[in-house]
């Protein structure tokens, strides 16, 4: 067995429950702060607060989930049981890159020279 977790044990899906949970709960209180619900005002506005609170909470707990599973489709399944033993979001190691680093010369990178006129294009003077 392997040191390094899999992408499957990254992303349980109680894990991401708890994530769509915990971002309902700061839309819920951020929304109930902003609509003034700990102050005191008139006594129909706090029904009211708590009405379009619970509404903002339940929208973003459907949509993180949504967007959560949006992500997770997008990842390839051979993908999901290959260990993750280095970030994720760096591109892949080029072996040209890595021998020429063992050898201790520096890879070669080519620049776009002038841009050349098309034939029958003459230059333009100013």
């Amino acid at each position: 067995m392997s040191d390094h977790p899999t992408r499957r044990d990254l992303m349980k899906p109680v894990q991401l429950l708890g994530l769509a949970f915990l971002a309902a709960a700061f839309s819920f209180v951020v929304t109930l702060i902003s609509m003034g619900f700990f102050q005191q005002r008139f006594r129909e506005e706090s029904p009211h607060a708590l009405q379009v609170a619970g509404i903002v909470g339940g929208i973003t707990f459907i949509a993180t989930l949504l967007i959560i599973a949006l992500l997770i489709l997008a990842v390839d399944p051979a993908q999901v049981a290959k260990p993750v033993d280095r970030p994720v979001l760096l591109p892949p190691e080029d072996e040209t890159a890595t021998t020429a680093a063992q050898a201790g010369a520096a890879p070669t990178i080519t620049e776009p020279g002038p841009a050349k006129p098309a034939e029958g294009d003459e230059p333009r003077t100013s």
